[in-house]
């Protein structure tokens, strides 16, 4: 017998909108996000390729300066200028958004609606 670790709801929730994404997703990279309490991150990840394309957080220490404060909803959507940039940059402009379980709302909406205004299209 083996010692099993029962899955979290958020681990669960995670794990199927993964799966709806990448069976939609058509090839296209996948614009991931994680939110912490004190900061956020966002990555273009080609998964075919198993790269990251882009990557863009606000431990970097140029948005870190810009935006302040790191945990509120203008430093999300600064993260979300910044990635989409660097995406069309790599030339990735579509792509899905995996929202990685987390409610499309706040800092999350924040982040995607800035993204799309920066170039992306999801």
């Amino acid at each position: 017998m083996g010692f099993y670790k029962r899955k979290t709801s958020a681990e669960k929730r995670r794990e199927r909108v993964r799966g709806k994404i990448l069976s939609v997703a058509n090839g296209r990279p996948r614009l991931s996000i994680h939110r912490t309490s004190k900061h956020i991150y966002a990555q273009v990840i080609d998964d075919k390729a198993g790269v990251t394309l882009a990557a863009a957080g606000t431990v970097e220490k140029d948005l870190k300066e810009k935006v302040g404060n790191t945990c509120n909803v203008e430093a999300a959507a600064e993260v979300g200028r910044v990635v989409a940039e660097r995406a069309v940059a790599a030339g990735a402009k579509a792509v899905v958004f995996d929202r990685g379980g987390l409610r499309y709302h706040g800092r999350v909406k924040a982040l995607a609606d800035a993204a799309r205004e920066g170039g992306l299209e999801f």
